[in-house]
């Protein structure tokens, strides 16, 4: 048996070349294919509008989760499964997390990275423990795992924060990754954090 749900945190851009928007689509079509429901971020724009787009062209069900001062600037997808409307960045990300039993983490910019640190943060104070699967797509991710790596160095993090997620090379990687996975209970409860 493999998870439910899983939430891809990436870029409302598309990046500088072609290959980001096909692992978008290859990760959002591979869910699909596994049953595994997409949660992500409800624009319809860059990276979020391929996953999702590919994931509801191959059949799969999506929920899209945005919060209402976005919704004209990443345009939200009404194509999705189910799609709600949040009062907040925050409530975002913790209905993100409330309903994913794993994470994914493409291509993005500062959005992105916020997301993954936040995540990394909740499952070090072990607010969860949830996989975190950092996807390397095209080496993007070489100079974010750095940043962590050059915390441990520095001696602000411990070097069991490097236990706190795995890199993978690619999206194929990380979907066979997932039919691994046990399935966990996904956290509705979200007022601890």
């Amino acid at each position: 048996m493999t998870i439910a749900a899983a939430a891809v945190f990436c870029g409302s851009r598309h990046g500088n070349a072609p290959f980001y928007a096909q692992a978008a689509r290859d990760m959002g079509a591979g869910l699909a294919r596994a049953g595994i429901r997409l949660i992500y971020g409800g624009g319809a724009v860059g990276l979020m509008g391929e996953v999702a787009g590919a994931a509801l062209a191959a059949g799969g069900a999506v929920s899209g989760v945005i919060p209402d001062f976005l919704h004209t600037r990443e345009v939200m997808h009404h194509g999705v499964t189910d799609l709600v409307v949040t009062t907040s960045m925050h409530e975002r990300k913790a209905l993100m997390f409330a309903r994913a039993e794993a994470f994914l983490i493409l291509p993005g910019g500062l959005g992105t990275f916020d997301e993954l640190m936040e995540i990394l943060t909740w499952r070090q104070l072990s607010l969860h423990d949830k996989p975190i699967l950092i996807v390397d797509v095209g080496g993007w991710a070489r100079h974010v795992v750095g940043a962590l790596d050059a915390a441990i160095e520095q001696g602000f993090a411990s070097p069991s924060a490097r236990e706190l997620y795995d890199v993978v090379p690619d999206v194929a990687t990380a979907l066979s990754r997932l039919k691994h996975l046990p399935p966990s209970e996904p956290n509705i409860e979200t007022a601890r954090f």
